[in-house]
């Protein structure tokens, strides 16, 4: 299996990225037991299928050490040259409070150790409580780490467009805005997608298949009770199509996904994830890895070789156009976690 040569885009000048990039929350342990061993192995076959980019971040569990070994073995293996393949993009997500370079580089240190980098490749920035100014003056520490060679690009996590607005007027340069974007969720249409368009900021998508509710497994099943629900992103992305419009209306957009699918010989996820990297703005989508347990790689592949057409697109639409508007709802990117 060889991915094609759209599977790729350049996300910096200097820095080709995975169009799907392999998403570690799935490690945590909020999602069931992984293996470690058996997770690195698996490491290699995602690579190895061109899949060649991570997210994880400093409180996925064991995430940075994960990649930490990964990239021993893979130099071990295959020499020091091998790791100019792989990227790997983690976060930072302190408690607020007030701020310190010495707060700051202490915290980056233990993943650049964790990772067994010297330069981390993106940091990505999330903050709880924009009350809480002092998150400027973590980015400015930050900008003075990746001057010193520590971080070699910034990034954001669920920052809403006016904050973007704030920390781009303090100076500061930000590449990429990880934000929650799917066929349900699609609040980044509203404000994100053109702000990111003016100021050249690529945005990363979770949440695209909605935990892997959107997927041919629940088409024309009953709506799942809290029970069934075995992991956390299960359970985050039901509580979204709750407030978007409910299961009967879920099921009939995974009716029309399911026809779109079959049409162009792909699969729902498939045509979710394409929906989204098709957007613009959207540099890729975070597909959560079950590392050791379960492997879709010749799945996700698949979303490389087919587009949506108008066709697709207006059918997708006129499901939407009965929901409800999260974005009324919640607010913009970012702030269902700062309510």
């Amino acid at each position: 299996m060889k991915l094609t040569a759209s599977s790729r885009v350049q996300f910096t000048p200097d820095m080709s990225i995975c169009r799907i990039l392999n998403g570690m929350w799935q490690v945590s342990g909020y999602h069931g037991h992984i293996n470690p061993k058996n997770a690195i192995q698996s490491m290699f076959k995602y690579v190895d299928a061109g899949f060649t980019t991570w997210d994880l971040a400093d409180h996925y569990g064991p995430a940075e050490d994960f990649i930490g070994e990964f990239r021993r073995q893979l130099a071990a293996t295959r020499g020091e040259t091998a790791l100019e393949n792989i990227q790997a993009f983690t976060k930072w997500v302190p408690r607020p409070g007030k701020m310190t370079k010495k707060i700051v580089e202490e915290n980056i240190n233990i993943s650049r150790r964790r990772m067994g980098v010297d330069c981390l490749d993106l940091l990505q920035f999330h903050w709880w409580e924009y009350r809480d100014q002092n998150y400027l003056d973590a980015l400015r520490y930050m900008t003075e780490l990746q001057e010193e060679g520590k971080i070699k690009y910034l990034g954001l996590t669920n920052f809403d467009t006016s904050h973007l607005k704030i920390i781009l007027d303090c100076g500061i340069k930000i590449v990429s805005n990880q934000v929650q974007f799917s066929i349900i969720d699609r609040r980044p249409e509203q404000q994100m997608i053109k702000f990111c368009l003016e100021h050249n900021i690529k945005l990363l998508a979770y949440g695209t298949v909605c935990g892997g509710l959107l997927s041919e497994k629940y088409l024309g099943q009953p709506e799942p009770k809290r029970a069934m629900l075995a992991t956390a992103s299960l359970n985050k992305y039901k509580n979204m199509i709750d407030a978007w419009g409910g299961w009967n209306l879920f099921q009939e957009l995974l009716q029309v996904l399911k026809e779109i699918a079959d049409k162009h010989k792909v699969s729902i996820s498939n045509v979710a994830v394409r929906y989204i990297i098709e957007k613009p703005a959207v540099a890729g989508a975070i597909v959560g890895v079950r590392l050791g347990l379960s492997e879709h790689l010749e799945e996700n592949a698949r979303v490389f070789d087919f587009k949506l057409d108008a066709e697709d697109y207006s059918q997708i639409d006129a499901i939407c156009e009965k929901s409800q508007d999260l974005y009324e709802l919640i607010g913009d990117c970012g702030d269902e976690y700062r309510r």
